[in-house]
């Protein structure tokens, strides 16, 4: 397989400009072009690309890299049956998902969303003298140890905090003391002050965190699902959260997203929601270059590709 003309699909631009990355990649070998929604892609031996469309299947690609590391909107079995290559871009969030995570666990801990709602009122107003909490004395339990769980586990650790985990091979992960069998994952979370997913999504871990795992956490525990959306059952989360049955959420994704403006999440003051941007950084569109190049160079060399998923 050769690559003589890339495109970078235009829907790249919800996250980093396509220019900006399409110029990052043009000394990279082929022919680097911005292929908008209807525009032709036959001229394009591969696409770098953030949407997914139909169209895709029938251009004659012969390799699709997804700027996310979720994947979940491509269809696997389809690509495959025309032998198209997907690649993801999986390893390059670990840093600023597990910033995010960990700072939901300290503006919860230091009641920081609290003070930016009252800023927006132009309310003084100090916290109750027990509402806010050092983390050095609190624990996190991680669900799901690759690259966006060690990221949260390390961070974690580093302020203090005592770091377990849920892990489908429960082996060893540095920064965490110990490492749950996702078969043990009520025992995991039950004694956790914050629980923070990091999971793919996939038929495993689809509603993974239910009226039950969530009933299973303590009340005065906060959930932080910086995976996707369907991972947690939305509705049975809204339940909990009304009925007291845990403290509160950060959420940067969602069963639906947008979300919906009617959604009961938005008007929480112990929920945080952040519009899926947790691995959004001024670096990203250089650490997916850099994805994109070594593949080009492997593909030269005729080497197997770095991150293929199909």
């Amino acid at each position: 397989m050769s690559v003589s003309t890339l495109g970078v699909h235009g829907s790249v631009g919800e996250v980093f400009p396509t220019a900006v990355f399409r110029d990052a990649l043009a000394d990279a070998g082929p022919s680097v072009r911005v292929v908008s929604d209807g525009d032709d892609l036959t001229p394009c031996d591969a696409l770098v690309t953030f949407a997914y469309e139909e169209r895709f299947l029938d251009a004659g690609l012969d390799w699709i890299h997804s700027i996310q590391a979720g994947v979940d909107r491509f269809p696997f079995d389809e690509l495959s049956d025309r032998e198209i290559a997907l690649t993801n871009s999986t390893g390059i969030h670990g840093d600023v998902v597990g910033e995010t995570a960990v700072g939901m666990m300290l503006a919860f801990a230091r009641r920081l969303h609290v003070h930016r709602s009252n800023q927006e009122r132009g309310e003084w107003r100090k916290p109750a003298w027990d509402d806010a909490f050092p983390l050095r004395r609190e624990s996190a339990c991680v669900v799901g140890l690759g690259t966006l769980g060690r990221g949260i586990a390390t961070r974690a650790s580093a302020l203090g905090m005592d770091v377990t985990g849920v892990k489908r091979t429960p082996t060893p992960v540095d920064g965490v003391d110990r490492v749950h069998p996702p078969a043990d994952l009520h025992e995991a979370v039950a004694d956790a002050g914050f629980v923070a997913l990091a999971v793919p999504l996939n038929d495993d871990t689809e509603g993974m965190i239910s009226a039950a795992e969530l009933a299973a956490m303590r009340e005065d525990a906060y959930l932080i699902n910086v995976a996707r959306g369907p991972v947690v059952d939305q509705a049975a989360l809204v339940d909990a959260l009304e009925s007291g049955a845990i403290a509160g959420a950060g959420l940067d994704v969602f069963e639906a997203e947008p979300l919906p403006a009617d959604s009961p999440l938005w008007d929480r003051e112990e929920v945080i929601v952040t519009p899926h941007a947790a691995g959004i950084n001024d670096e990203y569109y250089e650490r997916v270059a850099t994805i994109v190049r070594e593949n080009l160079r492997r593909l030269s060399a005729g080497e197997s590709l770095t991150n293929r998923v199909v």
